[in-house]
């Protein structure tokens, strides 16, 4: 999913369910950063102490980008935050594919919900209604290099949309895969990594594996659109995916983050007496339906968002509040800049996004999979 669903969406389905604005915003927010955060990074206080953060995400475009090829690191940044395994089928491989509301996701969001009021609660709740609506999106593919995400590119059949928006989707995919063979062929950091795999006498699996292909990869970023209806056909045993109808899939999901955020309302309402009255699902469901369905790029999505929440469609008048990436990453900015206390930091929004980003990254691989009997790292 991109900007308009883990960020706009989100923010639309938290407010219907009545949580107040300033929390809807760091709920969404939280949500959005996790594919904004790209890079691990640390600072050093003068008092001594030290912040250390990693990635939740890496743009598989980037060519400059080796993490990606690191099956350490898509085992730490992919799998638990953008394809969690859904437990499914027999072979391991299998297990590892994302399903769309799995067991496990079902049971990770509600765990995130039940800790709302933890100093970094709000940002928790927000990194799951990510990763959980990835589910409704990346369901098929893992979050690791795998023969069994690979697709042939041939069977991918777009339905049931018009020409100028298929030319631009397609174009976009196009250039995706263009990029993508440049990544995978010709990147330096790749023959670097393989060179020092080789060097060090690391197993040899780790730099067969990176022979596949990772998550969606494969079908560029049609998963990601709202309003497609498509099918392909993977290349392993030229099994068909059968018919995915993003819009349907994605209200599926919306209705879901409605109910959660509904439940995660009432707890905060509880403790802190925030919120408001809400709006049931069955209320704003046709002006969710038809956002899904509006054939655009993607701010033409996010338009479509805004207008619905101007008109009162969520239970507001008021337009949401934009998306700006820059936001967090300045005050991690600041805080290198002006680094003399390590208290500085304890209230900001990004310090408390990476302590929610670090506890999900934890209970995921340490606590919630292993429960699956899936050993992630």
């Amino acid at each position: 999913m991109q900007t308009d669903m883990h960020y706009y969406a989100t923010y639309a389905m938290a407010r219907a369910a009545g949580l107040s604005e300033e929390d809807c915003y760091l709920i969404a927010y939280a949500a959005q950063f996790v594919d904004d955060n790209a890079a691990g990074e640390f600072v050093e206080f003068d008092d001594g102490a030290r912040i250390d953060t990693e990635a939740t995400a890496h743009h598989p475009v980037d060519i400059k980008n080796v993490g990606q090829f690191d099956p350490e690191d898509q085992r730490k940044v992919w799998v638990p935050f953008h394809f969690l395994p859904g437990n499914e089928g027999v072979e391991y491989s299998e297990r590892l594919r994302c399903v769309k509301d799995s067991l496990p996701a079902q049971e990770m969001i509600q765990n995130h919900a039940d800790h709302v009021d933890k100093a970094f609660g709000l940002y928790l709740v927000g990194i799951a209604a990510h990763v959980y609506a990835d589910t409704f999106s990346h369901y098929g593919f893992s979050g690791i290099s795998s023969e069994g995400n690979k697709v042939d590119q041939n069977s991918i059949e777009l339905r049931d949309i018009d020409a100028p928006i298929r030319e631009y989707i397609e174009g976009k995919a196009e250039k995706f895969f263009e990029k993508e063979t440049a990544r995978v062929e010709g990147n330096p950091f790749k023959k670097l990594y393989n060179a020092i795999c080789r060097k060090l006498d690391m197993v040899q699996a780790s730099v067969a594996e990176l022979g596949g292909a990772l998550g969606h990869g494969p079908v560029a970023t049609y998963p990601d659109r709202p309003f497609l209806t498509w099918q392909f056909n993977y290349e392993r045993e030229n099994q068909a995916s059968g018919v995915r109808n993003n819009s349907a899939t994605f209200l599926d999901g919306c209705k879901k983050l409605h109910q959660i955020f509904a439940y995660v309302k009432a707890r905060v309402e509880r403790d802190t007496g925030r919120g408001g009255s809400g709006k049931s699902f069955e209320y704003i469901q046709s002006s969710v339906e038809t956002i899904l369905k509006t054939e655009a790029g993607k701010q033409g999505r996010i338009d479509a968002w805004q207008k619905a929440a101007r008109s009162g469609a969520f239970g507001i008048t008021a337009p949401i509040p934009e998306y700006h990436h820059n936001h967090w990453k300045s005050q991690w900015e600041d805080l290198k800049a002006n680094h003399t206390r390590s208290n500085q930091a304890i209230d900001t929004d990004i310090f408390k996004f990476y302590c929610a980003a670090a506890y999900h990254r934890n209970y995921v691989i340490r606590d919630l999979l292993p429960k699956y009997g899936l050993i992630i790292d």
